[in-house]
């Protein structure tokens, strides 16, 4: 995501109309003592675990946790605990590492708190999951729309160069530990969720990502765009929700 649009505002405006009119209980926890380190927590008993939802934006702090309340409640209607994440971003105190420093840290606190941590994330949310997947700090993780492929992220200038925004000052060593594809394959199961009419981060990456993944990863192509993974009233919110209990069941 880059720059604000009126289509892409409304429809993050209809998605919280959609949460408002479902709401259900939420406790917020801070996992650190930054303003941008807490979770949105939605309590279900007898979960089947817990989902460490990643919002995307290109790690930008032009958007926030807000725009996953929908799924998160989507979520928590189909049996599994949710902590809708919060974390620094570029322009409010991100970059690598300090963000993935704080998906981290959320999946530290999640795991004490519970036995099965399954992260879900869109877009660069998708990459942060994959990133804690790579490292077992997550027991399995779904990515939406996911960037896969940090370096044709940059290359190709998706986000108008959110990549290179997101690693900036970084070293060639870095660059290698925050691309899930150098990563590949991961040690924990995961599952791609991706559009073929993507014009975000385009399908090629999740392909890419599949394919270095050793079976360790499957891939549900969908016909449809960036966003309808992440949006309960699409026909492809199922799949994602599938997706979940498959690699976290």
């Amino acid at each position: 995501m880059v720059a604000a649009d009126s289509g892409l505002e409304q429809l993050f405006a209809d998605l919280a109309d959609w949460a408002e009119e479902r709401a259900v209980p939420v406790a917020t926890q801070a996992y650190g003592a930054g303003r941008d380190q807490h979770a949105d927590i939605r309590t279900v008993e007898g979960a089947h675990g817990v989902a460490l939802v990643l919002h995307g934006g290109f790690w930008r702090a032009a958007y926030g946790k807000e725009i996953m309340d929908a799924a998160s409640i989507a979520l928590a209607g189909a049996g599994w605990t949710t902590w809708n994440v919060e974390y620094r971003r570029v322009g409010a105190g991100g970059g690598w590492p300090r963000t993935f420093d704080d998906v981290a840290a959320a999946a530290g606190a999640a795991a004490a708190a519970h036995d099965r941590v399954a992260a879900i994330g869109h877009s660069a949310g998708g990459h942060l999951a994959l990133v804690l997947a790579s490292q077992a700090l997550v027991d399995c993780a779904v990515a939406l729309g996911a960037v896969c492929d940090l370096h044709a992220a940059a290359a190709d200038r998706l986000g108008d160069g959110a990549a290179l925004a997101f690693m900036a000052g970084t070293s060639e060593e870095a660059w290698a530990d925050a691309d899930p594809l150098r990563r590949a394959p991961p040690p924990v199961p995961v599952a791609l969720v991706h559009g073929v009419d993507d014009d975000t981060v385009p399908i090629s990456q999740a392909r890419a990502y599949r394919d270095a993944a050793a079976g360790r990863a499957t891939l549900v192509e969908l016909d449809c765009g960036h966003f309808e993974p992440i949006d309960p009233r699409s026909d492809a919110w199922p799949h994602a929700v599938r997706a979940l209990a498959e690699v976290g069941g």
